[in-house]
Parts: C-alpha cells; sequence; structure tokens
C-alpha cells in the first residue's frame, strides 16, 4: 500500500521571546490586500475583527515600520492598504517558506524509515 508521507513546518518569527510573525498573519495581511478592508479580511478568516485589529496593531508597534495603514471613513469611506514593507515582509515569509519545504522535501533518509 503507498502511503504519502511528508515532512511539514510551521514557523514563526519571534521578538523578543513573543511570536511576532508567521502563517496566520500571513494570511491576514494577503486578505486585507485583497479586499482592502480589516473586518473584510477578518471574516474571510472566521476571526472576529477585534482580534484581527490587534493582530494589525501588534504588527504595526513591534515591526520596524507598520504593515498596514488605514484611512478613516468619510465621502467615499475608508480603507486599508498593505504598506510596501508589509508586502516585502510577506514575500520574505514565503520564500522562507519555500525553502523549508524544500528541505523537508528532500529529506529521504526519515522519510524512508517510516
Amino acid at each position: 500500500m503507498k502511503r504519502d508521507i511528508k515532512i511539514r513546518f510551521r514557523h514563526w518569527v519571534y521578538i523578543d521571546d513573543m511570536k511576532f510573525f508567521g502563517p496566520g498573519r500571513l494570511e491576514l495581511l494577503e486578505h486585507i490586500a485583497e479586499t482592502g478592508s480589516i473586518a473584510k479580511a477578518a471574516k474571510l478568516m472566521g476571526m472576529s475583527y477585534k482580534k484581527a485589529w490587534l493582530m494589525v496593531d501588534e504588527m504595526n508597534t513591534y515591526a520596524q515600520n507598520p504593515y498596514v495603514i488605514t484611512q478613516k471613513g468619510g465621502q467615499h469611506g475608508g480603507g486599508t492598504q498593505v504598506t510596501e514593507t508589509g508586502k516585502k515582509v510577506m514575500e520574505a515569509y514565503k520564500k522562507l517558506d519555500a525553502k523549508l519545504s524544500a528541505v523537508a522535501e528532500a529529506e529521504r533518509d526519515l522519510l524512508s524509515l517510516i
């Protein structure tokens, strides 16, 4: 019987032992970039707006530069954008993820023993 055996990594970036950036925050930023809204991004993830806002606030507070900027509503409504810094962090995280996935896929010694 052929089985699908693989190694998977979940990885995070820590700041002073605080889990700062990982798969969930990447997904949140991707949805914000797509929808232009923290509320819509939260809904897509099945998360409360409050939790999403707290995640955005933590990223903006602890990062060297903000990842997300918001504009208050007005005649044309408000909006939310992922900054260039946020976009660069997303891309760098995805590159790291691809590298780790390649390492895991290449690990035939362990997989052959299972």
